[in-house]
């Protein structure tokens, strides 16, 4: 595509054309238009009961990959900004002669019990946090924007307070003027709208194409935990299962310390070296032998070694033997 075009193209538009060719897309945006747009005969422009109604039932139906496209896509000159912010036909849904207190708009929505709900999800995943990098909880952008969505169609109705394209406001049909002594809890219930960084970073993101499907964009490799190494029975008398450390066959033939050019062994360890002849000799039918192959001698475990050492002498002069 040339680049020209491309930034003459029209998001908006180019998401009402999708929306078109989705037969329930289609049908239920052209009802809500119909619905909406229609004149009485009174002084009201419009039936803003049966407006809501048709614009809950479009949010509710049609997938949020073609909602989602009509609310939220990015524009580049105010034409374009100006179908974003008629999308959800504003005289009708959203403005009124006179802007309500927002406190007083909150609690009539409270008094309803799916807007109450609404407004809930909206708080709970559009609240700002500076826990993540996106400001939004759990980065999850798609929450957001689907909770914003889901207000669409109630006395709480938010939409773009303009056709800029340069910053994102939003905000439902209110004002704090005539709040008195309650003028800093409606300035902060406003500011959830008009100055939340989740919702606008939300925002931003489904324009610019960034994916929102899941949260977050760039999920962290998961770390590989090896397996735990299950812990082998102890063997009879708790002795060790290598094969290398009793088998006698392969120990080399014994040398003398002097030939080796070591210097004796001054610590407590017992070490006791024997010949060829000496290792094939079965001294005792439990003595079990530990192969030093470094030091081509044959260590017997200690506590086996000196007991039958210290016991020779003893049966000998015992009576009767």
């Amino acid at each position: 595509m040339d680049p020209a075009a491309s930034s003459k193209s029209n998001h908006c538009l180019d998401a009402a054309k999708a929306c078109n060719l989705n037969d329930n897309c289609k049908r239920l945006r052209s009802g809500y238009i119909s619905t909406c747009s229609r004149e009485l005969a009174g002084a009201e422009p419009c039936s803003r009961r049966k407006c809501h109604k048709a614009l809950r039932q479009f949010f509710d139906r049609v997938p949020g990959e073609f909602t989602f496209r009509l609310l939220f896509c990015s524009c580049k000159d105010r034409a374009c900004a100006e179908r974003r912010r008629q999308t959800i036909v504003p005289s009708c849904s959203y403005e009124d002669k006179e802007k309500p207190n927002c406190l007083d708009l909150r609690g009539t929505c409270r008094a309803d019990h799916l807007c109450r709900s609404r407004l809930a999800d909206f708080h709970t995943n559009c609240q700002a946090t500076f826990q993540s990098l996106t400001s939004c909880p759990g980065d999850n952008y798609q929450a957001c924007l689907g909770s914003y969505a889901g207000l669409i169609g109630f006395d709480m109705t938010p939409n773009y307070v303009d056709a800029s394209t340069t910053s994102i406001t939003i905000s439902p049909w209110c004002s704090c003027k005539g709040s008195g002594n309650m003028e800093e809890e409606c300035e902060k219930f406003l500011r959830d709208f008009t100055e939340n960084p989740c919702l606008r970073n939300a925002i931003q993101a489904f324009g610019n194409g960034s994916d929102v499907s899941v949260a977050p964009k760039n999920p962290s490799p998961p770390v590989t935990v090896p397996p735990r190494a299950e812990k082998s029975p102890a063997l009879p008398d708790d002795v060790n299962d290598s094969n290398t450390i009793y088998d006698t066959s392969v120990v080399p033939a014994c040398t003398p310390a002097q030939e080796q050019g070591l210097k004796p062994n001054k610590s407590k360890e017992q070490s006791l070296c024997y010949s060829e002849t000496q290792l094939t000799t079965d001294t005792m039918p439990d003595q079990k032998t530990f192969v030093d192959q470094k030091g081509g001698c044959s260590r017997h475990r200690a506590g086996r070694i000196l007991l039958p050492v210290l016991l020779g002498p003893i049966l000998l002069l015992a009576p009767g033997l």
